[in-house]
């Protein structure tokens, strides 16, 4: 019988898991591409992925009037399967399963490129996926200040994770950046970050849009998930590079930077755009159905 498993997947095991997954050799390239289908209403996203004694398949939907009508943006539904056999052992929320394994893949690249004191959060963006960050960023680093820059109820999220408001120029004294929007054109101006400093970018997985402009990708040593993936989908890299600010062969891949095989450079900021692949939702998927049985992972 296949299991229904209700509860949120746990930031810190999500964590934890994908860093393990990572060193012990998981190889995110190898990723099948993902589907992208346009319908009337917006898109049907199709992403299945193999790892270990586990497949799986996440199936969700993009529909940007929704929150109109006053329902979620995103929607969607993961079967997990065994590897061998193919058989369905699980199906869990698609969108709590992507709230936090993005989050959680991002505090993977923060706890590899950021100092160990990093504290003060500039966070662009009130949804969910800004919530899950602030969470996650907590997890792996000392933020104790942050600073919520959003078009609505930013004064409301701000107060519920203890921060106050902002604007886009904050960015200039902050150690982290989390850009948790549905923008098209970036945020901020990238002169303003300061060396050191950590930038994620999670808002899209589309080439003809962008957080973050290409002088920040020009300052920063940019770190992705996997290569080809962010050069056919992260518009952050593909519109850096059409402007020829940054170079297709200085992308540094998540998995060498958390392995301590590449090399990062030591001065400028650092950015790590994510699109969010099928990989990082089979194991944090795995990982939470192992949980549920109380198997070791």
């Amino acid at each position: 019988m296949i299991e229904v498993l209700d509860a949120r997947p746990s930031m810190t095991s999500a964590i934890a898991a994908l860093r393990s997954a990572l060193a012990d050799g998981l190889d995110p390239a190898a990723d099948p591409a993902r589907a992208v289908v346009p319908v009337p209403s917006g898109q049907f996203l199709l992403m299945p992925a193999f790892w270990g004694d586990y497949a799986g398949v996440k199936v969700a939907t993009v529909a940007p009037d929704n929150p109109s009508r006053g329902r979620p943006r995103i929607q969607g539904e993961y079967l997990l399967l065994d590897g061998p056999t193919l058989t369905p052992l699980a199906v869990l929320d698609g969108v709590a399963l992507t709230s936090v394994r993005t989050a959680a893949v991002s505090a993977v690249a923060v706890d590899a490129l950021a100092p160990e004191d990093a504290s003060r959060l500039v966070v662009f963006g009130t949804g969910p996926q800004a919530a899950s960050h602030v969470e996650a960023l907590r997890a792996v680093r000392p933020v104790d200040e942050v600073v919520v820059v959003g078009r609505s109820s930013a004064e409301a999220f701000a107060a519920a994770c203890g921060g106050r408001t902002g604007t886009p120029a904050d960015v200039a004294s902050a150690d982290l950046v989390a850009c948790c929007t549905t923008a098209s054109a970036p945020l901020f101006d990238g002169s303003l970050v300061a060396d050191g400093a950590v930038v994620v970018a999670v808002g899209s997985h589309e080439p003809h849009v962008r957080e973050v402009d290409s002088v920040l990708a020009g300052r920063s040593a940019v770190v992705v998930e996997a290569v080809p993936t962010a050069l056919r989908e992260a518009g952050d890299v593909v519109l850096a590079v059409s402007d020829g600010a940054l170079a297709p062969d200085a992308l540094l891949p998540l998995a060498d930077v958390v392995r301590g095989t590449a090399s990062v450079p030591g001065s400028g900021p650092r950015l790590f755009k994510s699109v969010g692949m099928a990989w990082e939702d089979l194991v944090v998927a795995a990982t939470t159905y192992q949980a549920a049985r109380g198997e070791p992972r």
